[in-house]
């Protein structure tokens, strides 16, 4: 199964902890995140994205390991300053340990397709429609994305106003570098179908703020401006599930969350992820994490 996902969803995939993001007019088509992640992940199932996207360590060193689906591991000790680049199709799995007693800290660059586009037009003058794919950089280094990425990240993080001329100058001159440098010119992004990001970000909110609601199809649809038929197929090309089976996924995340960090019943985090029944509960919860709450709290 192919998952996809929109760059405002993807961190919903990873285990960390969201630090600051980008917000308002000056990150138009570029999204930032600063994420700070556990020392330990034994397995994460990384969805493609539509958009090219950056990772670049911050703080600490680690060492991380990436394979395609069933494939054979391959490692990458990583530190400060290193870099992945991620324009795939198709998902792909990770784990890591941390090395060091610093925080494994990473930013997460997404870059719009109107830059994207807008970059490779300039550069081959292409039909933007054929959009060519990035390769797959992992634990690399590059002294021009570290000094761009940098600035970026003074920007998110200062107590000034956001410049949008800097920060557009910034993500174009960013894009361009990628395209000059890490273009692999036989190869065609498929990237049509997806829902469109802001959508996807409206409708998986609705879902987040109503986990203790009935699950609607026709109020998501609503959300996204959609028929229920045609919204059920462009989210499950954009994220990898039915609507109803991301809202099942939202729900056991957010069980699996309770059960960890609270003293409350299994019956009442049953009720706050929606379930009146604890035994429909308790079958749900088994059939996603393999036992039951209360051996997943134990």
């Amino acid at each position: 199964m192919q998952l996809r996902t929109s760059p405002e969803t993807l961190k919903d995939h990873v285990n960390g902890h969201l630090l600051t993001r980008s917000a308002g007019k000056a990150w138009n088509n570029v999204l930032v995140q600063l994420l700070s992640h556990d020392p330990l992940e034994k397995s994460l199932l990384v969805p493609a994205v539509a958009e090219p996207l950056l990772v670049w360590i911050v703080s600490g060193a680690a060492i991380i390991e990436e394979r395609e689906l069933d494939g054979e591991w391959q490692r990458n000790d990583v530190a400060i300053g290193d870099f992945f680049l991620t324009n795939s199709s198709t998902p792909y799995e990770m784990r890591w340990t941390s090395k060091s007693g610093q925080a494994f800290q990473v930013l997460h660059l997404y870059l719009g397709l109107p830059i994207y586009e807008a970059a490779l037009t300039e550069v081959f003058g292409q039909d933007p429609n054929r959009l060519l794919q990035l390769r797959d950089i992992s634990g690399h280094r590059d002294e021009r994305i570290s000094n761009i990425l940098d600035m970026i990240q003074v920007e998110l993080a200062g107590a000034h106003e956001p410049s949008e001329m800097y920060v557009q100058g910034l993500a174009h001159a960013l894009a361009i570098h990628l395209v000059r440098t890490y273009t692999d010119s036989s190869v065609a992004s498929p990237r049509k179908g997806a829902l469109p990001a802001f959508k996807l970000r409206r409708v998986t909110e609705l879902m987040e703020s109503g986990l203790d609601q009935e699950f609607s199809l026709e109020a998501l649809a609503a959300e996204a401006e959609l028929s229920p038929f045609h919204f059920s197929r462009v989210f499950k090309q954009s994220t990898g599930f039915s609507p109803s089976e991301y809202f099942i996924r939202l729900r056991m995340v957010e069980a699996r969350r309770l059960l960890r960090e609270t003293d409350r019943s299994v019956i009442e985090i049953g009720l706050d992820v929606g379930y009146s029944s604890p035994s429909h509960f308790a079958q749900v919860f088994r059939r996603a994490v393999g036992v039951s709450p209360s051996d997943y709290r134990t």
